[in-house]
């Protein structure tokens, strides 16, 4: 027994008239996909390119923002896959992931250098300065501070991060704390 649901489905699926649905259906016995494939063989409909394959889910165009039903060729997401804008959360979390690489790798050719006058006294890369200021901020800190007051500068170098502007910057905090050195032991 052949639907008017079914009917429907077919003429949206295959494009093609009320009249062609309901006798390719009936001719198959109420199956869809057979259906389909007895339009196929009349010529009524194309095969679907590329090895597709047909299914009556819903499922996301990748080319659009909203749920159709699946067509011929078009690749095929499961409907409990969220969408916002064409994009799934997995391809959101990838972006998410490249951008945190990319941040890792510029931490780790750039270097947070420690000097005692001209000489360099430590460095190591600016990654292990931000986890150490995110997760031992307490600590971290006060120890540049005072490092400072013990005639300790710092500075950035590296391509990203050995301009000028970041390490006049950090020379004028240990003027700075140079110059209160001074005023308190007057």
């Amino acid at each position: 027994m052949t639907t008017l649901e079914q009917v429907e489905k077919l003429c949206t699926m295959a494009n093609i008239s009320y009249e062609e649905a309901k006798a390719a259906l009936d001719a198959a016995n109420g199956d869809l996909l057979d259906a389909i494939i007895y339009l196929e063989k009349q010529g009524k409909v194309s095969a679907p390119t590329g090895g597709g394959y047909y299914s009556s889910e819903k499922t996301i165009d990748p080319n659009a923002e909203t749920y159709q039903d699946n067509c011929w060729g078009k690749q095929h997401y499961h409907q409990h896959h969220h969408c916002h804008n064409g994009k799934t959360i997995f391809s959101v979390i990838k972006k998410i992931g490249e951008f945190c690489l990319k941040i890792i790798r510029k931490g780790n050719s750039n270097s947070f250098e420690v000097l005692k006058g001209e000489e360099v006294k430590g460095s190591f890369p600016v990654t292990v300065l931000g986890l150490l200021l995110i997760f031992a901020f307490w600590v971290t800190i006060p120890l540049l501070v005072i490092g400072l007051f013990f005639g300790l500068h710092y500075r950035f170098n590296g391509p990203d991060l050995g301009n000028n502007t970041v390490n006049r910057a950090m020379d004028s905090a240990a003027d700075a704390a140079e110059n209160l050195k001074k005023s308190i032991n007057i």
